[in-house]
C-alpha cells in the first residue's frame, strides 16, 4: 500500500484522535523536585517545572504555598515567556531570569486572570513566588540568584 493509500485509510481514525478533547486538568500536580536558590540572604526552595506538562499545569489549583516556596519554569531555549493566571487562585509574583540568575523583570499576577505577564527580554527561567515576596525583600530587577539552573 503506498504512502497516500495508507493516510487515506487512517484519516477517520486520526479526525476522530484530533476532534477528542484534551484532558481537562482539573486540580493541582503533586508536588515536583525542588532545588534551592539564594538571593542575597534569602533561599527559596523552587520546585521545577521542567516538562511541558508540568510547565502547563503550574501552580494551577493550588490553594497554599510556603513562605520561601516557589515554582521556577525551566526551559531549554531562551524566548519571551508569558503567563497567565486562568486556574491559578493564588496571587503570585513572577521573576523572569536570566541564565546567569539576574532577574529581568518582574510582575505581580492575579488570581483566575487571563491577563498576560511576559519578560522584557528572552529568557529560560521564569520564577513564581507568593505575591509580594520580591517586593518585601526590596528584591528588584538586576538582582541576582544563585543555585545550580543559573550559570555563573
Amino acid at each position: 500500500m503506498t504512502s497516500i493509500k495508507r493516510l487515506t485509510a487512517l484519516a477517520p481514525i486520526l479526525f476522530v484522535l484530533a476532534a477528542a478533547p484534551a484532558a481537562a486538568q482539573t486540580g493541582p500536580q503533586p508536588k515536583l523536585p525542588t532545588t534551592p536558590l539564594t538571593i542575597g540572604i534569602h533561599v527559596v526552595q523552587a520546585e521545577l517545572a521542567v516538562t511541558p506538562e508540568q510547565q502547563a499545569t503550574g501552580m494551577m489549583f493550588r490553594t497554599s504555598m510556603g513562605t520561601n516556596e516557589g515554582m521556577l519554569f525551566v526551559s531549554q531555549e531562551p524566548g519571551v515567556r508569558c503567563f497567565w493566571m486562568r486556574n491559578t487562585l493564588l496571587p503570585l509574583s513572577i521573576a523572569f531570569i536570566a541564565d546567569d540568575g539576574t532577574i529581568v523583570n518582574l510582575a505581580d499576577m492575579t488570581p483566575r486572570s487571563e491577563q498576560s505577564h511576559c519578560s522584557e527580554r528572552p529568557v529560560r527561567f521564569a520564577l513564581e513566588m507568593n505575591q509580594g515576596w520580591f517586593a518585601k525583600r526590596g528584591i528588584q530587577p538586576g538582582a541576582r540568584f544563585s543555585g545550580k539552573p543559573f550559570r555563573p
